[in-house]
């Protein structure tokens, strides 16, 4: 027969479970980004954009995203823009560094597009 764990035990695996523990650099970007939006319960969701696509440029948009005002849901805001970007943009290029300059200047337009509505 197993014994139970103590109650300590189970008080000390619920305290290690608050810290984070990032491993690589699309988890601490992926963390940094629900941490803008607000949004930590999402925060599998923007790791998993962090690995598949350009980091800075996710960054980018959560920054502009969490300075604006008046938005509810940052971070369902965050997921129309970069929905509609990520459509227009080949893939091929979603994670390439030379790229950055050109989709940061079309991601640019686009938020004043949103901006204007």
């Amino acid at each position: 027969m197993k014994a139970l764990p103590s109650k300590d035990y189970l008080k000390l695996l619920r305290e290690r479970k608050k810290t984070s523990r990032v491993y690589s650099r699309h988890q601490a970007l992926g963390l940094a980004i629900a941490d803008l939006l607000g949004d930590r319960q999402h925060k599998a969701l923007y790791i998993k954009f962090a690995k598949e696509h350009n980091g800075e440029l996710l960054l980018s948009v959560a920054k502009d995203v969490s300075t604006r005002v008046g938005i509810k849901n940052k971070g369902a805001y965050f997921m129309k823009i970069f929905g509609t970007f990520k459509k227009s943009l080949p893939s091929r290029l979603s994670k390439k560094k030379e790229a950055l300059p050109k989709t940061l200047k079309q991601l640019r337009l686009k938020l004043r597009t949103y901006k204007n509505e």
